[in-house]
């Protein structure tokens, strides 16, 4: 039997005996937790955890890991409940070309952006594709994300979007990190049906969808419900094609003009919208009166330069909100999670609770895992960071460009 102690730590971070799947509004600035601490962990899983003050001593000392966390915070894992770290190559032309002055919609329009990481993900072999994103998922474990979703979308045929779902079942076969797989087809038109939006549509709903749940490959389905990709109303007809053969929906919303992607997603009990540059007053109402996750992707923001979704006015309006790091090639090619509490704070004017609850327990439920992981509750899976030796939770966004993470552990052991 496996077991690990972490003792004296100095504040344990996000503590329950019965957690709730998510936090709300003004719940959101709530962070439980209990100052010089231990935990226990058997067998990858917490077993218990309080104050050093109650510590009921060692009994069997046999496979059992120490851990001084003296100076030190713990706290879960991060969450990251939107990625797309499945793909080859990269893109860092389209980053000079962004920066020379043209349009993420003007680089797409010319064959750029989604279509390039298309063509690079045609040219590759599964095994080529495995390692690629194998690399990138123990980047960002090490970065301290300790479950995390993973989009296809760069394949827009039935064989490549196959392939990259398979490469997500190979990651999640490894048994490192939770993982849940979304379809994604309707990420952009494919160049063999420019002409033909219609009949990529139908090749969807009538071979890919049917084919991916027969293998059982997804757990979503996803839209990009955005001008020049698709309408609400397809965004529509692709949901109800997933969802009458049990994927969750999802949706790509509001990212670069209002497309109706909120209300879309509301109206078909989406799991999470996703971006939400453009989210209005009325999406806010919408989503306030419904189970879908609100979820903000900073990096992309940050990359392309665009509005900034009114972060703050959604939890002051009540509302459930997680931030994910959209780790993709073209619009946010980092999927470090502490870099994105830091940009929640900076820039969206979250506190250090707020930013931490979105990057784990909201993170956890908007991809289906909370029972699992995102906070420190006596059963769930011990993926935890520990920090180093810093003066209190704000610290950590405040210290953006710094590495205040000292271990990170996954299933109770330290990845090295």
């Amino acid at each position: 039997m496996q077991k690990l102690l972490l003792k004296n730590i100095s504040r344990l971070l996000g503590t329950y005996d019965h957690s709730p799947q998510l936090l709300k509004g003004n719940e959101m600035s709530v962070l439980p937790s209990i100052n010089n601490a231990w935990l226990a962990a058997e067998d990858g899983k917490i077993a218990d955890f309080g104050s050093m003050d109650d510590f009921p001593g060692i009994t069997d000392w046999s496979g059992l890991e120490v851990i001084d966390c003296s100076g030190k915070m713990v706290m879960p894992c991060f969450a990251d409940s939107h990625t797309h770290i499945v793909y080859a190559g990269n893109r860092e032309q389209e980053f000079v070309d962004r920066i020379n002055g043209l349009s993420y919609e003007e680089i797409a329009l010319r064959g750029g952006g989604i279509l390039n990481s298309a063509q690079k993900l045609r040219n590759s072999s599964e095994d080529e594709l495995f390692e690629q994103s194998h690399t990138r998922l123990m980047e960002v474990i090490r970065q301290g994300t300790g479950s995390i979703e993973i989009k296809s979308g760069y394949g827009l045929s039935t064989e490549s979007e196959l392939k990259m779902l398979r490469v997500i079942r190979r990651l999640r076969n490894l048994n490192l990190i939770p993982v849940k797989a979304t379809f994604l087809g309707a990420h952009a038109l494919p160049p063999e049906f420019k002409n033909n939006k219609e009949g990529y549509i139908k090749l969807l709903i009538n071979e890919m969808i049917p084919e991916i749940t027969k293998q059982g490959l997804a757990d979503f389905i996803d839209v990009f419900c955005e001008r020049n990709y698709f309408s609400a109303t397809e965004t529509a007809t692709i949901l109800e094609a997933g969802k009458k053969h049990g994927l969750v929906p999802k949706v790509h919303a509001e990212q670069l003009s209002h497309s109706g992607g909120i209300k879309t997603g509301v109206e078909y009990g989406a799991a999470s919208v996703d971006h939400l540059e453009f989210c209005s007053d009325e999406d806010i109402e919408l989503l306030r009166n419904s189970n879908t996750m609100a979820t903000v992707l900073p990096g992309a923001a940050f990359f392309l330069g665009l509005p900034l979704p009114p972060a703050r006015k959604m939890i002051d309006g009540g509302l459930a909100l997680a931030f994910a790091s959209d780790y993709n090639p073209g619009s946010s090619p980092t999927g470090n999670m502490k870099l994105m509490m830091s940009m929640a704070c900076v820039q969206y004017k979250l506190n250090p609770e707020e930013a931490l609850n979105a990057v784990t327990i909201n993170g956890a439920h908007a991809m289906g895992v909370s029972q699992e992981t995102g906070s420190i509750e006596r059963g769930k899976l011990a993926n935890l960071i520990i920090t180093k030796a810093v003066s209190s939770l704000g610290f950590i966004p405040y210290a953006f460009g710094s590495e205040t993470i000292d271990t990170v552990l996954i299933n109770g052991m330290v990845v090295k």
